[in-house]
């Protein structure tokens, strides 16, 4: 049984009974307009200086903006100025358009175009409310009073066209609050300011409709979309535009779905800024079209740097876990995760020609500025292959698989006692002192092996320091002698005469450390000595030789005593 909370009523749907939305697929990218230095702007608690405006203008202009909202001119002379800067120090390019906002009044409308003076090429965005609310709460006026105030503000929008006859101007209207207006009335108020303006196929007119405040699931948006497109008298006379607000926390859901429903351009700001839970988040949207093979026409490959200027001049800051540019969506700390990330990674190293198909990873960090290095981040939920891709990705240690337990072991118990991330170096000093700086009872002394070969048989002499366990101090030393079928095999025979208690090499394995001539090797060994589990120990050496008997000392200094 359903209840129904008297303050509240359900959003009343548009009926459709033929809608075709649900099937289409996105194919190409919308015209983009970014409304970050108005909409965004007028949302900071400290607005943009002109200089930071220009700054981030010019930002926009080399992401790919044809269409960028400079500001509402009529409103203050920051934003007047602003406009001035722009058109006096011709910074605008010849295949942008600014685009400047005004309510349907002549004294507003008058003040607009003398900002306009000079500018090559404007859109010119007429706007006035039409809710039931409005017109009930704010304004106190009918359905045709809406009609006649927007039409108005249309016809004196037209007269002043050419008190700028160097300028081309294409016009914009906004049934602002069109998501709460009944859509057969937004409808009926565009197209009176259609006819008004007069608007041709060759002309076409922008109507913007703006989920303004989101009253619903974003499948009603695309619905009153889809509605108002087909039942246009003149659709071929207007470009259908979408300006969406987050809050439900679907403003890209509903501009994705109204994409589908018809719209073919997209106002919007970079990562959401606007009044009170923001605008469209356009990056999403574009990222999430290059995610599907589309090409979203808008450069965000240096999305860092972008996010630093949009930080700087806005005084915001970008969620952690905002999509594409937090600083931790592309990191993760599941043991998991991080396995298959670090599989799907080699893979798409083995084949680089293939489709992207990396689990959990929707898109490539590389293209869009990102860095594999924050992919994979050790706390106590990591597992034994995250921290085995850090020692690999960072210092390029290729820990044997049967390794990546122990270690892993190891790393989160640190984790959990510090209850905190370990950073990529502080996991390398962890290595370093369990198995590298592991010479505690025994350490091979520097360059006192030697060698000689009968037959195929290996004899093996090395000198062995012996430390006090107590007083960390060498106390003794020891030569050890010994013969087998290979230097590893003669080692550990020497060893066992020696009295260390026998044991058994499970697995070995060496790589390379680096490049060039000064490159170390490094081994890794298992060993199994008595009752208890296998162990492990690894090193370095400029000789592999070396490293290989260095490697099994730090196993058999790691056994339990």
């Amino acid at each position: 049984m359903t209840t129904q909370n008297p303050k509240y009523r359900p959003f009343p749907a548009v009926k459709m009974t033929h809608r075709t939305w649900p099937d289409r697929v996105i194919k190409q990218a919308p015209t983009w307009c970014s409304v970050d230095l108005r909409d965004g702007n007028q949302a900071l608690a400290v607005p943009m200086s002109v200089e930071e405006k220009i700054e981030f203008f010019e930002l926009l202009v080399k992401l790919g903006f044809k269409e960028i909202e400079i500001g509402f001119p009529s409103a203050s002379q920051i934003e007047f100025d602003f406009a001035r800067r722009l058109i006096d120090e011709k910074r605008i390019p010849d295949d942008v358009w600014v685009q400047v906002l005004v309510q349907c009044k002549e004294e507003l409308i008058a003040r607009t175009f003398e900002a306009l003076q000079g500018c090559p090429r404007a859109i010119l965005h007429l706007y006035n409310s039409t809710s039931p609310a409005q017109r009930r709460i704010t304004f106190g006026i009918d359905k045709q009073g809406v009609i006649d105030i927007a039409v108005r503000g249309t016809k004196l929008v037209k007269e002043r066209v050419s008190s700028v006859p160097e300028t081309k101007i294409r016009f914009e209207y906004s049934p602002e609050s069109f998501f709460a207006t009944e859509v057969e009335f937004a409808l009926e108020i565009c197209e009176a300011v259609g006819e008004a303006w007069g608007y041709t196929e060759a002309e076409p007119i922008i109507f913007n409709l703006p989920s303004t405040v989101e009253m619903s699931t974003p499948n009603h948006y695309a619905d009153m979309i889809e509605w108002f497109i087909t039942h246009q008298k003149y659709p071929e006379r207007a470009i259908i535009s979408l300006h969406t607000h987050n809050d439900r926390g679907t403003g890209v859901a509903a501009t994705e779905l109204g994409m589908m429903a018809g719209a073919t351009r997209v106002e919007g700001t970079l990562f959401g800024n606007g009044e009170r839970t923001g605008n469209l988040d356009i990056v999403t949207v574009a990222l999430n079209l290059l995610t599907q093979g589309v090409d979203p026409e808008l450069d965000f490959s240096r999305l860092p740097a972008i996010r630093e200027i949009y930080e700087r001049t806005t005084k915001l800051e970008v969620p952690p876990r905002w999509p594409y540019s937090g600083d931790l969506v592309f990191t993760a700390f599941s043991g998991s995760h991080q396995d298959a990330i670090n599989k799907g990674l080699k893979d798409r190293t083995a084949h680089p020609d293939w489709s992207w198909e990396v689990p959990y990873l929707s898109i490539d960090p590389h293209d869009i500025g990102r860095s594999y290095r924050a992919i994979i981040r050790i706390n106590s939920q990591s597992g034994k292959g995250g921290v085995a891709y850090v020692m690999e990705q960072e210092f390029g240690y290729q820990l044997p698989k049967a390794m990546h337990r122990d270690f892993g072991r190891i790393i989160n118990r640190e984790a959990d006692r510090l209850g905190e991330e370990l950073p990529p170096e502080d996991i390398l000093k962890l290595f370093k002192d369990e198995y590298l700086d592991r010479e505690e009872p025994r350490k091979l002394a520097s360059e006192t092996v030697r060698q000689s070969r009968e037959g195929d048989q290996v004899e093996i002499e090395a000198t062995i320091l012996i430390f006090n366990l107590v007083t960390k101090k060498s106390d003794s030393i020891e030569i050890i002698k010994g013969r087998g079928n290979g230097p590893v095999d003669a080692f550990v025979k020497a060893l066992i005469k020696s009295g260390v208690e026998p044991f058994e090499v499970v697995s070995y394995s060496e790589h390379s450390l680096g490049s060039g001539a000064e490159a170390k090797a490094v081994a890794y060994f298992e060993i199994k000595a008595g009752p208890g589990p296998s162990v492990f120990g690894a090193a370095t050496d400029t000789n592999i030789e070396v490293a290989s008997l260095k490697a099994i000392l730090s196993a058999l200094n790691r056994v339990p005593k």
